[in-house]
């Protein structure tokens, strides 16, 4: 198993269950919603992450990480590989344990920035891929 196969794994199976899932809206013809519905299908707690602050697969959403009035496990990060590193950071700021850059995000620089924090963290992977490859079911 490479570094990044075990980061997935400490990420999906022992970091914890709640995701704030930053660019999640209430479009169903995006990618993140249908990612944010295989992640609660395997057990994980979504929290929408979206100016709007819309409420998605029955979960409150949230302008902001900061936003957020509890602790939060994972940063799942559907936005542009520019806007990446900032949510990153913020990642870094507001307490999360791990970062997901999902397909086609990647920002070397906010990687090693994210790793250097102490934060397991994948880039450019599909949660909706890995977790069913993990946990033997699809």
């Amino acid at each position: 198993m490479n570094a990044d196969d075990e980061a997935v794994r400490r990420i999906l199976l022992d970091t914890g269950d709640t995701w704030a899932v930053v660019g999640l809206s209430d479009n169903r013809s995006r990618a993140a919603y249908g990612v944010a519905a295989v992640l609660q299908r395997f057990g994980k707690r979504i929290v929408p992450v979206h100016p709007k602050a819309e409420t998605v697969h029955g979960e409150q959403g949230y302008a902001s990480l900061a936003d957020i009035p509890f602790p939060v496990d994972v940063v799942d990060v559907f936005v542009n590989s520019d806007l990446a590193g900032q949510v990153a950071d913020e990642a870094v700021t507001t307490g999360a344990k791990a970062v997901w850059f999902q397909l086609g995000v990647v920002d070397e620089a906010a990687y090693g920035r994210t790793r250097a924090a102490g934060l397991d963290m994948v880039m450019d992977r599909c949660p909706a891929i890995e977790i069913p490859r993990l946990d033997g079911r699809a």
